[in-house]
């Protein structure tokens, strides 16, 4: 039996460590120590106070710049994702969406820089690109969780943020032979009553167990969680200023756009919505493993999460078309106007008000399955063998009803009331005064009419293998403890299927397409309640009774197509989603060789590691390229799904290969028993989201022979680099509990991936099919094709920029008070972080400068508990500074968040050894999402999303 150094036997006092003996051996090789076996003082506490000493203890003995989160019990952690748990660590923040916190930012960087493992293997997400949906991981079913914010050789690639660790539950590293866990509370949304058909109430439920036999050789680990919860939200959005016309009149006016500069930029409009729906998740964890002796353990674990939702969203879109309406009484800031009359013509405008009535569907799976062999070969060489799967797959079906008004709906051919005046003032982050000289009208089934359905289903797959093979040697020096290296290969494939089925139009009545008579039985009218209450009430349709009243049992389903006319021939007016359809490729092998040290400098203990890490990438998409028919290009006979066949375009399969290498270097000084000190430096990486690497590329041949053409992505896109220099200081306690650190980190980063264009591009080099000459097919004329020509495309910009910052943590628990509060305890963390990097937006009309999106300056996360015999409480706070970050309106938009103050509370009691009851408030205040485009006064978002109450019980045995 090989012998376990007294920092590793402090890391098992804390349990830090949960998986073998074999695992122990290799950490204390790497953590070196001379702490003596009778100064570990093992503390043995239940509930938060409990989880906030081991996570405090895993930090203080990690080998990298880390934070930790660890649950007293498999179920412990009180949040409903692992996106909660994380946002309570410093320099951790989330961006919620429809209130509730799916992607994290780590030190200003978003989710797209944070590569995120379970039980260390990388994770496909629904999501579309890299960056995980955390709301899909039920804390109920993760034991743990560390946020690397250094790196090391040992550790995945893709990370310039940081890397999310998760684990689930180890059995054999419980310390009960058999221990069940049981949770159950109900929920209730305040603003539920305020949304039509919306639901009030939800519930959480979770059970897990773990267990040991055959003298504790065998483990068992088995869980199970639920949650079904109401998602509401009452909101406003404004939508960008992409149109422009001299509305002011102004001698001397020159600040619009270059080719009008007398112009003032107009917004697109807004909506004002309810949203409605449930939300439900079911997650699955299991685990066995096997230890038939000291020096073998075979681990198999599987993870699968479901999480399905339903939603509708209501209300009004106005559509100004302002650059073809007439406008009066304009207000106008900074040459943008946030306030007028927009009435609209009767020819060549599009100015209207759309009744929405948007149905939503999003089924997400994901999967995780891995096999763990550990083996201690001799007593310095150890292996270990791992093998993984990973899988996601998303289905969202985005449908929409959308009615205008008539002006008689009851006549054989209703004409479109194109009488329409809508009046507005923006009022910041406070809603706007509306009025609309139809609002009579949105209620009326004389008057609505139903004139557009449409659904367009985004249906993506992602899927992962890997095999990994890791050695550790321990050697017999005075410098490095051991020497860890090993070999990791991957194999990824994204898919992207659209499809689509439209009927009708949104800007008129369709004459080919004509609109749907609504009845009483198939609408209910909705009235505004609260903060919204001033604006005009409208009809909430049936969807089901509408659809059934205009196609019958035969209702259509979305299809992959070109699209055709009434004849059959192809008009490409849905190509897009053939176009837009692909797959991915991703086959990666990377080699690393860590150093872990260990001796004394000037009797100072330092541990640490120094390695490199190679990484060998092969990417590569499909493509479609245009060549016009011709056979000697390629040009193939592409099918879609109704049967039409297209024969202009060749299919390609394009990319490129890149090598990286990637040091590392982590030093722990340990200046005294209670303080040390840190410092990390490390090259890393992040490759694009697997979605910028589609090939949605084309190329077009104008008749006088100009070529240009656009990608929204490109497989040609390389990974985001940089390099970061980390310091911290770390004290703990030795009175009390609790420990304070403050860290300083910089980080340099090389390029950021922007849509450009480029004006001398050359479609031929760059693989396109470009004709030597092509004829006018109006006048005949034959030009020569020119191949270098404007091209608008994803790039690495190659500007780059750097991020630096301060982070400072506190926990202390009073145990030094009287009995009473002596479980009194404070955790309290703030980060400043700031960056060089500003992008230009235009969102607002005129240029304007806007941070790396993620970036909040300042962060503060404080926990004040108590606990005292069987009761326990505690009242969270989260401030985060203003930050940029993408939200939906007609499309997806960049816009400025403001600050908010999210406050949750949660109170507990033991009513015996095994039976608790827990009462829980998220967002206690109600704090809003508030956006806005540059400057506060050209409105963004303002979403409220309510209340959360929970009420539920424990049993535990």
């Amino acid at each position: 039996m090989f012998n376990l150094s007294k920092v590793t036997l402090a890391l098992m006092a804390s349990g830090a460590l949960a998986f073998s003996a074999q695992t122990y051996a290799q950490e204390a090789e790497t953590t070196g120590s001379d702490t003596s076996e009778d100064d570990i003082e093992v503390i043995e506490v239940t509930g938060f106070k409990s989880s906030l000493i081991k996570s405090i203890n895993q930090k203080r003995w990690a080998d990298t710049v880390s934070e930790q989160i660890s649950a007293d019990d498999l179920g412990g952690l009180p949040d409903v994702s692992m996106a909660d748990a994380l946002t309570r660590l410093p320099g951790i923040a989330a961006v919620r969406t429809g209130g509730q916190a799916a992607e994290i930012n780590i030190r200003g960087l978003g989710g797209g820089f944070v590569s995120s493992t379970l039980n260390g293997r990388e994770q496909v997400s629904t999501s579309g690109n890299r960056s995980i949906e955390y709301d899909q991981y039920p804390s109920e079913l993760i034991s743990s969780a560390a946020v690397y914010k250094s790196s090391k050789a040992s550790l995945i690639e893709g990370g310039v943020a940081g890397t999310v660790e998760l684990k689930t539950a180890s059995p054999l590293a419980n310390d009960e032979q058999h221990k069940f866990n049981v949770n159950l509370r109900g929920m209730y949304n305040d603003r539920a009553k305020e949304v039509a058909d919306a639901e009030e109430y939800g519930h959480r439920f979770s059970f897990s167990y773990q267990g040991q036999f055959l003298e504790e050789t065998l483990g068992v680990s088995l869980g199970y969680a639920r949650l079904y919860q109401p998602g509401v939200a009452t909101q406003f959005i404004g939508f960008a200023y992409n149109s422009d016309q001299d509305v002011d009149f102004l001698p001397n006016d020159m600040d619009g756009p270059l080719d009008a500069p007398e112009n003032e930029y107009l917004s697109e409009g807004f909506e004002l919505q309810h949203l409605g729906g449930e939300e439900t998740r079911n997650g699955y964890v299991g685990a066995i493993e096997w230890a038939p002796n000291d020096t073998f353990i075979v681990r198999a674990d599987a993870f699968v999460s479901k999480f399905d939702s339903e939603s509708f969203a209501r209300g009004f879109r106005v559509k100004f078309d302002g650059e073809t309406a007439a406008i009066s009484n304009p207000a106008i800031v900074d040459n943008s106007m946030i306030g007028g009359t927009i009435n609209r013509k009767s020819k060549g405008n599009n100015t209207r008000v759309e009744l929405v009535n948007d149905d939503n569907q999003d089924f997400d799976q994901v999967q995780s399955y891995g096999l763990n062999l550990d083996w201690q070969i001799t007593e310095q060489l150890s292996a270990n063998m791992d093998i993984s799967y990973s899988n996601a797959e998303s289905e969202f079906r985005n449908g929409l009803l959308w009615s205008l008004v008539a002006e008689d709906a009851t006549i054989e051919k209703p004409v479109f009331d194109q009488n329409v005046s809508i009046s507005y003032m923006l009022n910041g982050l406070d809603l706007p005064n509306v009025g609309f000289n139809q609002a009579d009208a949105f209620t009326d089934i004389d008057r609505v009419m139903v004139s557009k359905y449409g659904i367009y289903p985004y249906e993506n797959t992602d899927e992962l293998k890997a095999y990994r093979l890791d050695f550790n040697y321990e050697l017999d020096n005075d410098y490095i403890a051991s020497v860890e290296f090993g070999m990791r290969y991957s194999d990824r494939d994204y898919s992207s299927d659209r499809s689509v089925f439209e009927y009708g139009a949104d800007n008129n009545f369709s004459s080919s397409e004509p609109p749907l008579r609504l009845t009483d039985d198939m609408v209910n009218v909705v009235d505004w309640e609260g903060e919204f209450g001033y604006f005009p009430s409208y009809l909430a349709i049936d969807l089901d009774k509408a659809l059934g009243a205009w196609f019958g049992n035969d209702i259509p389903q979305p299809v992959q197509s070109w699209g055709a006319d009434e004849d059959g021939i192809i008009n490409n007016s849905t190509s897009w989603s053939v176009l837009q359809s692909g797959e991915v490729y991703e086959q990666i092998f990377s080699a690393y060789v860590m150093a872990n040290l260990d001796f004394e400098l000037f009797d100072t203990p330092i541990s640490g590691n120094v390695g490199i890490r190679m990484v060998d990438t092969d990417q590569s998409a499909t493509a479609l390229d245009n060549v016009g028919g011709v056979l000697a290009a390629g040009a193939q006979n592409v099918m879609d799904e109704t049967g039409l066949v297209n024969s202009n375009y060749a299919p390609k399969v394009i990319g490129l290969e890149y090598t990286d290498y990637l040091p590392s270097i982590n030093v722990n000084a340990r200046l005294t028993d209670d303080s040390q000190l840190r410092f990390a430096a490390a090259k890393v990486m992040s490759r694009p989201p697997i979605n910028r690497l589609a090939a949605d590329r084309s190329a077009t041949v104008a008749d006088d022979g100009k070529v240009s053409g656009s990608s929204n992505n490109s497989p040609f896109l390389k990974p985001f680099y940089a390099t970061q220099y980390d310091l911290s200081y770390e004290y703990y306690f030795s009175e009390t509990d609790g420990a304070v650190a403050v860290a300083l980190f910089y980080k340099d980063i090389e390029s950021f991936i922007q849509n450009l264009t480029v004006s001398n591009f050359d479609f031929k080099e760059a693989g396109f099919y470009v004709p030597d000459t092509i004829e006018n097919e109006t006048t005949g004329v034959i030009s020569e094709v020119d191949p270098v020509g404007i091209y608008s495309t994803a790039i690495n910009n190659q500007e780059g920029g750097n991020i630096k910052g301060i982070e400072v943590s506190y926990t202390q628990v009073f145990s030094f008070l009287p009995q009473m509060w002596s479980g009194l305890g404070l955790s309290l963390s703030y980060s400043h972080t700031k960056s060089d990097v500003e992008l230009v937006t235009d969102l607002a009309g005129g240029s304007v400068e806007q941070s790396l999106p993620g970036l909040s300056e300042n962060l503060l996360t404080s926990t004040l508990f108590w606990e005292y015999q069987d009761f326990e409480t505690r009242l969270s706070v989260r401030y985060r500074d203003k930050f940029v970050s993408e939200q939906w309106g007609v499309n997806q938009q960049i816009a400025n968040f403001d600050e908010e103050v999210v406050v949750d509370y949660q109170a507990s009691y033991n009513i015996t050894e095994k039976f608790g009851a827990l009462f829980q408030v998220n967002n206690l205040t109600d704090e809003p999402t508030q956006s806005y485009f540059g400057s506060k006064q050209f409105s963004g978002t303002t979403q409220y999303f309510g209340r959360q109450f929970y009420l539920g019980v424990t049993y535990s045995f």
